[in-house]
């Protein structure tokens, strides 16, 4: 039985995990976070420990995204617009993870830290059968939150956290600029402000340990 004073001498090198949550979505239909949209997704993820501090994740997440002028229109002229999409989503990121706390020293009693994290991402979409304009349905993201990890045991931790994907794409509801000259920042959308979707959700972590090999003094 490996004790705990082990566990500090290993190196913690790698994880994997999932987790589930939920997906919203902000633009022209919904033009804040709102939680009555939100849509179930699940994320699983690979994780590689730099240093004490500094992770890269990468990760699939997905799930469905939906939003509808009927639901709590944001004006007049979204109720005459009566839009709605409902798509699915899936997207394949990488990020930096930076933790505040060295929360993975056996020594201390700390066992939770808040974290911050920021990378890059590819997502793809569909559901638009009808498209209003020419797009590709495979966009760049740029994945941007903040969570918190509490240690569960000395291979098992929890997570929550949120992010928003700030995306260059003004399409996730199939709707954009519009004919009307007057009216189309409201009758129809605004082409000068890009959607963006949020993944909310708590993970399961399961850490590997890599246990160094005692050196020879005689050599």
């Amino acid at each position: 039985m490996i004790s705990k004073s082990s566990f500090a001498q290993m190196s913690q090198k790698s994880e994997i995990g999932g987790g589930l949550g939920v997906f919203n979505y902000t633009g022209d239909l919904v033009r804040t976070y709102d939680l009555t949209t939100s849509k179930p997704a699940v994320t699983v993820f690979y994780r590689s420990n730099i240093s004490h501090v500094i992770s890269f994740r990468t990760s699939i997440t997905g799930g469905q995204l939906a939003a509808s002028d009927k639901h709590n229109p944001i004006d007049p002229f979204a109720v005459k617009r009566n839009a709605s999409f409902n798509i699915f989503l899936l997207e394949l990121a990488g990020t930096f993870e930076y933790h505040f706390l060295d929360w993975r020293d056996d020594r201390r009693r700390l066992r939770f830290t808040p974290y911050l994290f920021a990378g890059a991402g590819l997502f793809g979409i569909s559901g638009n059968n009808q498209k209003t304009a020419q797009y590709s349905n495979v966009q760049v993201a740029i994945p941007l939150g903040v969570g918190m990890k509490y240690v569960l045991n000395p291979k098992y931790y929890i997570g929550f956290e949120i992010g928003i994907r700030k995306t260059f794409f003004d399409y996730l509801d199939n709707i954009s600029g519009g004919g009307s000259t007057s009216n189309k920042n409201y009758q129809y959308g605004n082409p000068n402000d890009y959607d963006n979707y949020f993944f909310t959700g708590i993970t399961l972590t399961y850490t590997f340990y890599d246990i160094p090999c005692p050196s020879n003094p005689y050599r």
